[in-house]
This record gives C-alpha cells, sequence and structure tokens, in this order.
C-alpha cells in the first residue's frame, strides 16, 4: 500500500511535467536518442569498446543529426534556427551516451584485456 501511495505522486509529476514540454522538443530529444544510438554503436566498433570513443560517439551523432536539422530549417520556408532544439538533440544523444556506460561491464573488457596481454607475453617468451 505504502509503495502505491509513493508512486501516486510521482505519476503526477511526470504527467505535469510531460504537459510542459513542447512536443517538437520531445521529438528532438528521441531523434538525438536514435542518432546518438547509432552514433555509438559506429565508434564502438571503431575503437573496439573504448569507453571514451562510444560516448563521443553518441553526443557527436546526435550534434551531427541536430546541427543538419537546425542548418535545414534555417532555409528558405523553414522555422528558422532554434538553440532550444539543438539542445534537446544534443541531450538526447547525451542520455544515450550515459546508459551505454552504464550498463557496459568494464569488468569483463579488463579481464579480456589483461589475458590477451599475457598470451602475448607467453608467445613471445616461448619464441
Amino acid at each position: 500500500m505504502c509503495k502505491k501511495l509513493t508512486l501516486l505522486p510521482v505519476l503526477l509529476f511526470c504527467f505535469l511535467a510531460h504537459s510542459q514540454l513542447e512536443k517538437d522538443k520531445a521529438l528532438h530529444f528521441l531523434g538525438g536518442n536514435l542518432y546518438g544510438l547509432a552514433g555509438a554503436g559506429i565508434a564502438k566498433q571503431i575503437s573496439k569498446g573504448n569507453r571514451f570513443w562510444t560516448f563521443a560517439g553518441a553526443v557527436g551523432g546526435s550534434a551531427l543529426i541536430g546541427l543538419g536539422k537546425e542548418a535545414i530549417d534555417s532555409g528558405k520556408g523553414g522555422s528558422g534556427w532554434d538553440n532550444e532544439d539543438l539542445l534537446a538533440t544534443v541531450l538526447g544523444g547525451l542520455t544515450v551516451g550515459v546508459t551505454i556506460d552504464l550498463f557496459t561491464n568494464h569488468e569483463r573488457q579488463k579481464k579480456t584485456i589483461c589475458c590477451q596481454a599475457k598470451t602475448k607475453c607467453a608467445i613471445l617468451s616461448i619464441t
């Protein structure tokens, strides 16, 4: 019963906070999430799982698509440049980058690197 009473104010707050956002900003945030995920995936493959480059790929991917979208909007017949839209897009990518970093098992990666280093050392000492 106590959990239900605690959940009610949280849901009410989320509903009120959601109603304060413009739909356009929410779509920019979602677009930043998607392109940030793509950028992080590409960067992770290229850098072989490096944490920094995976995060940079997420933020960079969302920033790149945000800048492109705002450049198109600022052209003839567009709605004009909007820094808040760009910020919402980049925050989407930032959110994906932090989430990927939090849920990636970094201990397993360290052990794999150590095992590979020991194997190379063992091979070098045999030859």
